[in-house]
């Protein structure tokens, strides 16, 4: 089914590739980067974003087989519009040593297993529960926001080796992470050009 483009974000795409040339990044990287920077207006994450354009295929082709979609909260969760996802934060609780949305992974991976597509945008103790599983990830986007362990936690993820979009600063949140995954939803199983 192909996606109905507004005009309003037609323009917008036209107003950030007028601002940012993105034209020399690998398809899957650049729907990922102007995705993110369309939802965040922020030309910076064209260069604090990290990401394997190899490791983008492969999560692409297991979204569209259907993978399943895990999302940190549901801020995250409402942002993803092309499909279902799991999001277990309501039924999730803190305890010593255990935050709810590290809970929250706990319990959305045993629902889930191996082979899910995880998008993390809020919070970094999240990201930091997901490392200590064996989840066998189909991609990570790691993008939590925050002053406290973001940075860190991204930083974690990159060095895990695990597949993943993350960014080198403390920026992130629950928009940027939804439409990185967005972006990947959007882009057609065929070579043909999309916003």
């Amino acid at each position: 089914m192909n996606r109905v483009i507004h005009p309003i974000e037609q323009e917008s795409f036209r107003r950030l590739r007028a601002r940012l040339d993105t034209s020399g990044l690998p398809p899957l990287t650049r729907a990922v980067v102007e995705r993110v920077v369309h939802s965040s207006a922020d030309l910076e994450y064209a260069t604090d974003l990290v990401m394997d354009e190899a490791e983008l295929e492969r999560a692409h082709t297991a979204l569209h087989a259907g993978a399943p979609v895990v999302a940190d909260v549901e801020m995250v969760a409402a942002g993803i519009t092309r499909r279902e996802t799991v999001c277990r934060l309501r039924e999730a609780r803190s305890g010593p040593g255990l935050t709810r949305s590290a809970h929250a992974v706990r319990l959305a991976y045993e629902e889930v297993g191996p082979g899910a597509v995880w998008v993390i945008g809020c919070a970094p103790t999240a990201l930091e529960e997901l490392l200590t599983l064996d989840a066998s990830p189909a991609l990570v986007i790691g993008l939590p926001v925050g002053f406290v362990g973001a940075a860190e936690s991204k930083a974690a993820l990159r060095e895990s080796g695990l597949p993943a979009v993350s960014n080198v600063s403390e920026k992130g949140g629950s928009a940027v992470a939804a439409a990185a995954l967005n972006a990947l939803l959007y882009h057609p199983a065929s070579t043909e050009e999309t916003l």
